[in-house]
């Protein structure tokens, strides 16, 4: 038989709850109720592929719009023997705007109309290469008493000109929302400014 002082043990009440050790260290154990803390390694991951998409997204656009902006005659080569006083001339006496157009800005020897839809400027370059693909069998258009040979055709978006007629020769990019003034008034310009030249084939 147990005698009293056994039954009483310790002290300790039986029926009070007892902690057990896990082994755990503190950090790894819930507090508050919030569950487990996330490690800094994830939390960085985690705010840093939200901030990669929109980094590549906002690339993206401004890379689109640049190629939107970007015009065949852009990228057409310079004569080296283009009369910079002429071009500066025909500058000045291009129209200060077109119907559905933007104000002209001048850029050297280049001159735009920026598109009130966001689509491609109206643009002229002047002083660019004798078209090489110029010759005797090619079709010309007369615009005001001004020859023009097509370069370029983009369906849905344009075409592309070089006046062949007058020197220096100029490149002419009309949007398809460029309608039919603007060649009309550019032509104008050229042959009010411009001297005339030769057909040259090569």
């Amino acid at each position: 038989m147990s005698s009293p002082e056994d039954s009483a043990g310790d002290g300790r009440d039986k029926s009070e709850p007892t902690e057990t050790t896990t082994g755990e260290p503190d950090h790894a154990r819930y507090e508050g109720g919030s569950g487990p803390r996330l490690s800094p390694a994830l939390i960085a991951t985690l705010v840093t592929i939200p901030i990669m998409v929109i980094v590549g997204f906002i690339t993206y656009a401004a890379l689109k719009s640049s190629d939107q902006q970007q015009t065949p005659v852009d990228s057409y080569t310079a004569a080296t023997s283009a009369d910079a006083g002429r071009c500066a001339t025909l500058m000045a006496a291009l129209p200060e705007s077109f119907e559905g157009f933007g104000a002209k800005q001048v850029d050297g020897d280049t001159a735009t109309w920026k598109g009130s839809d966001g689509g491609d400027p109206v643009t002229v370059r002047c002083g660019v290469d004798r078209p090489s693909e110029l010759a005797p069998s090619s079709r010309l258009q007369t615009v005001n008493g001004v020859q023009w040979f097509i370069t370029d055709t983009i369906e849905n978006r344009g075409q592309a000109y070089v006046c062949v007629d007058h020197r220096p020769y100029v490149a002419l990019w009309v949007p398809v929302s460029g309608g039919n003034s603007s060649i009309t008034d550019v032509s104008a310009a050229i042959g009010r400014v411009l001297p005339t030249g030769p057909l040259d084939f090569g």
